[in-house]
């Protein structure tokens, strides 16, 4: 558990949602749809790890709807659509979102340690890059687990512990400050993103999802690791910039494969 307060993750969130002063330049319909196009540039293997159009007529919950564009893509699929998230500002944003589009969804304020629906409702449940956040990161698996329904599917992503993210902050955060010993779990905790962020190795995931079955974890590089977009909402400057035009990306890309922030794991409740 997180030594950091929920207000703490509320706070940071609602300042901005994730990627909104990166991605998103205004609030309309052509803003929103750049945003969409950015994140599936940046992170392609999005659209490949839920088969968004697969959900159709199926029950889905998104915990974590963030600036609303993976729940745009359950919409147009024609999931049966709910979706949550711990901060106003992103529920207002999706909201916003599917209005202009003309799509709908049953969306409202939640807190995914706490879900507000009753046991065995959706088929499917999916959060990418939100679970990590909260201070009770299995608390919120076990929710997860307790709204599926019998064989329906979870697709989480967390982030995974020994990334090219995690060395870069210890090089930053650690050694370049005289402090080489600092923990990967302190450097997440404090200079990743919210306070407490977490992350997991593969071993503490399969753990985390013990309670599932048929449980699939990959590791996907992302445009952290490969540092070629902007880094995210707390980490810029001339360093970082230089950093950029360095970076062996072909040389990650190669040998480290198994080196990305994002861990994908699709698993399902038991029949």
């Amino acid at each position: 558990m997180s030594t950091s307060s929920k207000n703490d993750v509320y706070d940071f969130w609602n300042k901005q949602s994730c990627g909104e002063d990166l991605y998103l330049q205004n609030n309309d319909i052509e803003g929103y749809l750049e945003q969409a196009k950015e994140r599936y540039k940046l992170e392609p293997f999005i659209l490949s790890f839920v088969n968004f159009e697969s959900t159709r007529g199926k029950c889905v919950l998104e915990i974590g709807v963030g600036l609303g564009a993976d729940h745009c893509q359950f919409a147009h699929a024609g999931a049966n659509l709910y979706g949550i998230d711990l901060t106003d500002r992103a529920v207002n944003h999706t909201k916003r979102r599917f209005e202009l589009l003309g799509l709908k969804s049953n969306l409202s304020v939640g807190d995914a340690e706490h879900l507000d629906f009753n046991n065995n409702t959706f088929d499917i449940v999916y959060s990418w890059g939100v679970l990590h956040h909260s201070p009770n990161t299995p608390k919120a698996i076990s929710e997860v687990l307790r709204v599926l329904k019998p064989g329906g599917t979870a697709y989480i992503m967390i982030y995974n512990k020994c990334s090219i993210v995690g060395l870069m902050l210890w090089l930053r955060y650690g050694l370049l400050v005289g402090k080489p010993f600092m923990s990967l779990k302190t450097l997440y905790d404090q200079y990743l993103e919210s306070p407490g962020t977490k992350a997991y190795s593969v071993s503490e995931a399969s753990i985390l999802f013990k309670e599932f079955e048929n449980i699939n974890i990959s590791i996907k590089l992302g445009h952290g690791d490969l540092l070629d977009s902007s880094a995210g909402q707390r980490h810029r400057g001339f360093f970082l910039n230089v950093a950029k035009k360095i970076w062996p990306r072909w040389f990650i890309k190669r040998f480290l494969p198994n080196a990305g922030l994002f861990m994908l794991v699709e698993a399902k409740k038991k029949i």
